[in-house]
């Protein structure tokens, strides 16, 4: 039988897996449940419960394990408070330390950018903060890695 790939919108407030195997997750909502997809799906990297957007669903693991791997980038939208200083793409574009569950990590280079113009998304059903406290910026950011909450 061959592999089945899909391009699919990860909606906010959903876990970017399929099968339930934690009891602390009993109440989450995983991505599973919208559809009926083929027996051996998976995604190709994730999307935390609080993201959306593009998730790569595929069938082939070799293909999964590629997509994750170093060689390929990976491009993110993040909104961001105000608008994000040079200072601090700078930051971004040599690496930044980010906690981890069991202590520090030194995240690769990376690139990003202001979007000039700001970026005009579609409208959301939950907004991620209230735009009336200050105003909010979109950049774009491209890995080679993809560390626990490491675009957030």
């Amino acid at each position: 039988m061959p592999h089945r790939h899909f391009i699919i919108h990860k909606p906010y407030g959903y876990l970017s897996q399929f099968v339930n195997n934690q009891n602390r997750r009993r109440n989450k909502k995983l991505f599973g449940e919208l559809y009926d997809f083929p027996k051996g799906i998976m995604a190709i990297g994730r999307l935390d419960e609080k993201s959306e957007g593009l998730l790569l669903l595929t069938t082939d693991g070799e293909v999964s394990e590629q997509m994750r791997s170093r060689k390929i980038e990976k491009e993110y939208y993040a909104q961001v408070d105000g608008i994000i200083s040079l200072e601090a793409i700078g930051h971004l574009q040599v690496g930044i330390e980010i906690s981890l569950q069991h202590g520090t990590y030194e995240t690769l280079a990376c690139t990003a950018h202001r979007l000039v113009p700001p970026l005009v998304i579609i409208q959301r059903i939950k907004k991620v903060r209230d735009a009336r406290h200050a105003p909010t910026g979109w950049i774009p950011i491209t890995l080679r890695e993809g560390k626990f909450r490491q675009v957030r």
